[in-house]
């Protein structure tokens, strides 16, 4: 159930039981009860001027008037106020009543009225009721036993407005903690992501979206662990594209950035997700291939490769070397960079001499694997 489809003495967990021991405490009896009972019709005879009495007292005290603020709001509270004073002295102080004074409580701090206030009003109100029975009541005995009854009830009412003041305070706190707690979640979110972002540009060659020739140690090295590890082959393509000086000359420089940007593009989209794509250079890229043969790489990724460049930039070639290391001996990062960009220039001087006829492949198989680790 809803926190709003429940009453206060639900919320509170006040039990008829509850309202039963805290009287008791109190030493509230049936005798106090008559004894309030006794003196009503008096009370009720004087509530309209008690009433009347009590807020203007409480309105030349400037912090109440503040809170109470225009006239149809002092009304409603006079009614209020009056309905109080006749419950005082109405015999019945059941669970209704102790809902009602509950109620109460929690109106009081939810407008803000400090427990200094609320208790001054309190004392306040029961010397106006005290002066009251002693003016109309001319037998003493039934004034002290009205006085003492009275005092108690007070008192009665005052725990159960002070637990509603206890209990906003608490919601007040869990609330404030909740809202803290979601702040720090969110600003260790923004926190991640920042430097998550951070990252990100100091790996990330900003034209091309590419991993970036500082981070190209760290994660191939990390790669060529990983194949070792395994015992997986591990391929390295080094890319070159043809002309790009002359692409500048004639182009300009900003189409040759949007060559090398749509270049990158396309070897984020036709590889594998695990495959590591960098700018190594000015217009040159690695892509590293772990758990990749030579020969995949040359009829798959190459296949690929060259149907997307044809695609997305006709006009524009590329010079490429393959080398692949493990499964026998393993290859240094720096070696198997060596190897492919050798392979990569005799690619490129294959294509000089003979553009029309250029298959990688071929001159990938001329050049022998050397070197291990």
């Amino acid at each position: 159930m809803q926190i709003t489809q429940q009453t206060l003495l639900e919320q509170l967990r006040i039990a008829d039981f509850d309202i039963e021991h805290r009287k008791t405490l109190l030493s509230f009896t049936a005798e106090d009860v008559q004894a309030l009972v006794g003196v009503r019709a008096i009370v009720d005879r004087k509530s309209h001027e008690l009433v009347a009495e009590f807020y203007k007292s409480q309105i030349d005290i400037p912090e109440i008037a503040l809170l109470i603020g225009d006239a149809d709001t002092l009304n409603r509270m006079q009614v209020a106020q009056r309905r109080y004073i006749l419950d005082l002295f109405g015999g019945v102080y059941d669970s209704e009543y102790v809902n009602n004074r509950l109620r109460i409580g929690l109106v009081h701090k939810r407008i803000g009225v400090d427990p200094k206030l609320y208790l001054a009003a309190v004392h306040s109100l029961r010397d106006m009721l005290i002066r009251t029975i002693s003016d109309e009541v001319p037998d003493s005995a039934a004034r002290s036993a009205a006085f003492v009854a009275l005092d108690k009830l007070i008192f009665f009412d005052v725990t159960l407005v002070f637990d509603t003041y206890i209990r906003s305070m608490m919601q007040e706190i869990d609330s404030s903690r909740t809202r803290l707690e979601l702040y720090a979640q969110s600003l260790e979110k923004m926190v991640c992501e920042r430097t998550q972002q951070l990252q990100d540009l100091s790996r990330t060659d900003p034209l091309t979206k590419l991993y970036n020739r500082r981070y190209l140690d760290e994660s191939a090295t990390h790669a060529l662990r990983a194949a070792k590890r395994r015992g997986e082959p591990i391929t390295l393509v080094y890319l070159d594209v043809n002309d790009f000086k002359i692409i500048n000359d004639k182009q300009g420089h900003l189409a040759g950035d949007d060559v090398l940007a749509r270049i990158g593009e396309l070897l984020r989209t036709v590889g594998r997700s695990e495959d590591l794509c960098f700018r190594y250079g000015g217009d040159e890229f690695l892509v590293i291939l772990p758990n990749c043969a030579e020969s995949e790489a040359r009829t798959i990724y190459w296949t690929r490769l060259a149907e997307g460049l044809a695609e997305k930039l006709p006009g524009v070639s590329l010079s490429i070397g393959i080398c692949q290391t493990g499964t026998e001996t393993y290859l240094s990062l720096d070696e198997l960079i060596r190897e492919a960009d050798e392979r990569m220039y005799a690619n490129k001087r294959l294509r000089a001499a003979n553009p029309h006829a250029i298959r990688p492949a071929a001159v990938i198989t001329e050049l022998p694997l050397r070197g291990s680790v």
